[in-house]
């Protein structure tokens, strides 16, 4: 059976079977109240268990992306402490980064700094907790929507889906546009959705407007399915309603317009001048003539196919697979035949299929892309399942599935379930175990277990190679600056945010002319410095690696002349492990063949040893090994 809307429609003039003309606008009156299901859960339990899982990911997911460190934690490091790394994206000559956004989060931030123990450190994890918190309020919202509108079976699935889905690991606490996104998408969605007490259009179109302004562009495109829906209505209905919608159409624009002052009145705060971040955005991305993202690289169409197979396993497959068994559901069952029973689902399906096609017929692709598309993809599988079990529960004696013992069928549904939990589970876990020492390293500049503290104010810790796991600032002492020492990568590293001290206003590094910043993705030579001038270094070395290292990239651990290590943690040496142990994780034991066994290296955090000045000069140890 078709999942309906639990939705009080106005009175029809007749039943739609295929005179469009009589389809008429739902009424805005409360819904009438249905027989508890035995599925049905509590909003607050929900919300208990979305919490959960955001607290997990906040504690214990790495930071997979750069762009996360750079664009986003860098920047409200400065503005809380003073001081941080900045990309070309804030300098004012390009302003594509809003800095309303990243505000919000230093002053969740700052909250911390006023609690007692207040380290840098907490400071980070607050902030992420601050976001496990929103995402699943959001996630909670969209889960009762859900329920409301299709039915609480469905609701339940997309909230184990949610919840068990490495994807879920991954965005639910990332401090990414793309993350913030995905939450305001799922109000946006709830509000479309949800007819009790009357549409809530306005409400929204704002929500998604939210989403674009505050946060990345390109996901207000989400809103597109539901307000198609909303024009559809309104076309099959009487004049009244059609005012009624263009009410609820206007308020949504001003509402939007409010959102675009606030964020307008911000940047123009920080960067001094007048700019539109979001049009900023549109325009680098898809009008630059300077190569815009495909400058950082570029993915074939199957980037995105293979990487959410990889996040949500079978999840991922029924999300496709959920408009032909949804039009296999119409095409034999014998109810539900109206236009309008599958109108609603039809609409709610669309926006996951959209957002795959429009990105992946995008050159440049990340995984963080699909953030806001994945309360959709959940929503889709949910469905998926539904009906998958709606057809595997039919008992008809003359039917093929009904044949078929429910025991069993039972038991064949329950081990793919089963096994989907676990390939989830130890994907989160492989990925935790793998590349977490990013996190784990800087504890010696706090304070050892014996009580020393190594590094002192104004000290530097560098990165040559390793220069993108740099976690943040945040996890630094005061005043302790990272730097780049010269690598192999000639791309454009970020610089810093000036520290200079004005007349016209605070933060002055936000709005003062930067130099050595481009959007053509340059190497700029300004931004290293010399090993001498580092007190601490990270590196990571893999003793599996055979190949001769180059002079940019020496083994700094392995050089016990100039320096020492004061803390070292495994971390996957992804190109000499086995695809299936880089994918899920596999126990460091004999019972599993050597192949498919992990391959460690060592992520350190060294010291400069005394020794390692010769009268004031520094021995280059790319330049001894080559010797």
């Amino acid at each position: 059976m078709a999942p309906k809307a639990a939705s009080k429609v106005a009175p029809r003039k007749a039943d739609i079977k295929g005179d469009a003309s009589s389809y008429e606008h739902p009424a805005s009156s409360h819904a009438k109240k249905k027989r508890p299901s035995a599925y049905a859960m509590q909003p607050i339990s929900a919300f208990y268990l979305f919490f959960a899982a955001g607290m997990i990911a906040a504690l214990f997911a790495p930071i997979q992306d750069c762009d996360e460190t750079f664009n986003y934690w860098e920047p409200t490091h400065y503005l809380s402490h003073g001081y941080g790394l900045q990309t070309w994206e804030y300098s004012p000559d390009y302003a594509i980064r809003s800095w309303l956004y990243v505000a919000l989060h230093a002053v969740v931030g700052n909250v911390r700094r006023i609690l007692p123990q207040s380290t840098k450190v907490s400071e980070f994890y607050f902030v992420r907790y601050g976001l496990a918190l929103v995402c699943a309020i959001c996630q909670t919202i969209m889960f009762q929507a859900v329920s409301i509108a299709l039915n609480a079976r469905i609701g339940l699935f997309f909230l184990a889906i949610t919840i068990i889905s490495p994807g879920n690991f991954h965005a639910s606490a990332a401090f990414l546009p793309s993350s913030f996104a995905m939450y305001m998408g799922m109000l946006g969605a709830a509000s479309f959705m949800n007819w009790r007490g009357g549409l809530k259009t306005w409400q929204g179109i704002t929500w998604f407007a939210v989403a674009g302004i505050l946060g990345w562009p390109f996901a207000a495109a989400l809103c597109v399915p539901y307000v198609l829906e909303e024009l559809i209505l309104v076309v099959f209905s009487d004049r009244d309603s059609l005012i009624e919608a263009l009410i609820r159409f206007v308020r949504g624009v001003i509402a939007s317009l409010i959102v675009l002052f606030f964020d307008f009145a911000v940047n123009l705060f920080f960067y001094k001048k007048p700019v539109v971040v979001s049009w900023n955005i549109v325009k680098y991305n898809i009008f630059s003539k300077t190569g815009g993202p495909d400058l950082y690289g570029t993915e074939p169409w199957t980037f995105y196919f293979k990487n959410l197979a990889l996040n949500f396993n079978i999840w991922f497959i029924l999300a496709l697979l959920v408009l032909p068994l949804f039009l296999l559901q119409k095409a034999f069952s014998a109810s539900s035949q109206r236009l309008s029973s599958g109108l609603r689902t039809v609409i709610f399906i669309t926006p996951f299929y959209m957002w795959l096609g429009i990105f992946t017929a995008q050159p440049h692709k990340e995984e963080r892309f699909m953030y806001p598309a994945y309360p959709f993809l959940a929503l889709n599988a949910a469905l998926s399942l539904h009906i998958i079990l709606s057809a595997i529960g039919n008992s008809n004696p003359k039917t093929l599935i009904g044949k078929i013992p429910g025991r069993l069928k039972l038991l064949a549904v329950g081990l793919v379930l089963f096994l989907s939990l676990d390939i989830a589970i130890a994907r989160i876990y492989g990925i935790y175990s793998a590349y977490s020492a990013p996190l784990k390293v800087y504890s010696p500049l706090w304070g050892d277990e014996g009580g020393n503290t190594y590094g002192a104010e104004e000290d530097n810790v560098c990165f040559g190679k390793e220069w993108y796991r740099f976690p943040t600032s945040y996890f630094l002492p005061r005043n302790m600056h990272a730097k780049f020492l010269r690598s192999d990568f000639r791309g454009l590293l970020p610089g810093e945010f000036s520290e200079a001290q004005t007349g016209f206003g605070f933060w002055s590094g936000t709005w003062l002319p930067t130099s050595g910043l481009n959007d053509r993705n340059e190497e700029d030579l300004g931004k290293y410095v010399e090993p001498r001038m580092c007190s601490f270094l990270v590196d990571t070395q893999y003793p599996a690696r055979k190949a001769p290292l180059s002079r940019r990239e020496p083994d700094y651990i392995a050089d016990k002349q100039h320096w020492e290590p004061l803390k070292c943690v495994d971390f996957l040496d992804a190109a000499n492990t086995h695809i299936l142990a880089r994918t899920l994780w596999l126990p460091d034991i004999a019972a599993i063949p050597e192949k498919c066994q992990r391959k460690w290296g060592r992520h350190c955090l060294l010291q400069r040893k005394r020794s390692g000045r010769n009268a004031g000069v520094w021995v280059d140890p790319g330049q001894m090994m080559m010797g």
